[in-house]
């Protein structure tokens, strides 16, 4: 019982010297009147000593369960990548920072206060139980995703390898839901796919994810490629490509841009803690024309690549706007051992276009009709590089055939200019 008061007594003290902290701090910096903390913190403290005196089940009403919740919506508010972790969950996070751990590999984000799949990682269990881009997830293990924080979602997605997980899933489409129970894994996916040179010297190479051999792997695919004395052009397909880690979305920049060139930079509230990232010594591959495919599934560092290469002149784009998850968040442990996750700065291209929210547009735009784009995207994944593969109910790749007439197009002009 003692102690129990001892931490009802240390939350409201922490309340009052938060309070009276922000006070001094306002009135030391001139806050203006339209922003005053000292005014919302005693709003914030009312509120929380009317629901202690009157909420009519006393156990919901415990200063913990008050201010986690308050924090939890604090961080919610601000974006979907934005949240708050109780210290049980913080701690777990950073255990499964340290050591192996499960999950589905999908991809997931939060749109109008839904959990919403970007893509499924090939060959991965999510993709084998058929989720799809644009799936709604309802519920976790019977628990409602409604107004759950996107890291909240992650956390009860992941867990122990072999475990089972049950969702309900929303499809639009079908105006259908499905129940599916789902067994987690350790998330092992080949990045790299193709390869191969498919048309008149055209080679293609599919890029799934950036993970940190997915470099190498695209090396050995490029070493593949120029053994073959037609190659003469690239497509590098990032669609449905959700992105992956900073420093291999770099590395494959590398390959086709100058050393020391800008690839991206990061950029917070001041503009003096900007973060460039520059082209890497490597074996460079500059004068091979590419055409790069992305879509609404490419995301993170898939847009960081596109974006690179496009600004450079280094690839026609083509196919439709790539998602727009370019932001960078910080995880600030706090004192009572949890911890808040925050967007401190956000991705911009080297022309200075921002990522965040505005993803980046094709050269050349293809749109393609829903239904036909999940079939195409089950295609890639057991035939990439085919635009039609020969099998029954298969569909065209309008994008990729686009592609390769590009190529095809640049060859023919450069085949021109030669022989004048």
């Amino acid at each position: 019982m003692r102690a129990r008061a001892g931490k009802t007594i240390l939350a409201f003290v922490f309340l009052v010297n938060l309070s009276i902290g922000y006070k001094i701090y306002s009135e030391s910096e001139g806050s203006k009147p339209a922003d005053d903390g000292y005014k919302s913190i005693s709003l914030l403290m009312n509120v929380l000593e009317l629901l202690r005196e009157n909420y009519v089940d006393p156990s919901q009403v415990s200063y913990d369960k008050l201010i986690h919740g308050a924090l939890k919506g604090m961080l919610q508010e601000l974006d979907p990548f934005s949240a708050y972790e109780e210290p049980q969950r913080f701690k777990h996070t950073l255990e499964e920072t340290n050591g192996a751990f499960g999950g589905l590999g999908i991809v997931v984000t939060s749109k109008n206060n839904m959990i919403e799949v970007v893509a499924p990682m090939e060959d991965s269990p999510g993709f084998r139980a058929g989720i799809q881009p644009g799936d709604i997830i309802m519920e976790i293990d019977g628990k409602s995703t409604r107004l759950m924080d996107l890291q909240e979602c992650v956390n009860l997605l992941k867990g122990a390898p072999g475990t089972k997980v049950g969702l309900t899933v929303y499809r639009k489409s079908e105006d259908s839901t499905k129940e599916l129970n789902i067994e987690r894994a350790v998330i092992e996916v080949s990045s790299i796919k193709g390869g191969k040179i498919i048309d008149d010297g055209i080679g293609y190479i599919r890029i799934t994810q950036f993970t940190l051999p997915t470099a190498e792997r695209l090396d050995e695919a490029l070493k593949k490629l120029k053994q073959d004395e037609s190659f003469k052009g690239l497509i590098l397909d990032l669609r449905g490509n959700p992105g992956g880690l900073l420093d291999s979305a770099v590395q494959v920049c590398s390959r086709f841009i100058k050393k020391g060139e800008l690839v991206v930079f990061t950029e917070g509230r001041e503009k003096s803690n900007r973060v460039e990232y520059h082209s890497l010594a490597c074996e460079k591959m500059l004068d091979i024309p590419i055409v790069l495919l992305l879509d609404a599934n490419s995301a993170s560092a898939s847009e960081i690549v596109a974006g690179c290469l496009k600004d450079y002149g280094r690839a026609v784009l083509v196919g439709t706007r790539s998602f727009g998850k370019g932001s960078v968040q910080s995880v600030v442990p706090l004192p009572d051992k949890g911890a808040v996750r925050f967007t401190t700065a956000k991705y911009y291209t080297p022309s200075k276009r921002v990522i965040h929210g505005e993803g980046i547009e094709p050269n050349i735009p293809i749109n393609i009709p829903a239904d036909i784009e999940r079939k195409l995207a089950q295609q890639r994944a057991a035939y990439p590089g085919e635009v039609k593969p020969n099998i029954p109910g298969a569909v065209s790749d309008p994008q990729l055939q686009r592609a390769i007439e590009i190529l095809k197009g640049i060859s023919l002009f450069t085949q021109a200019k030669k022989d004048e």
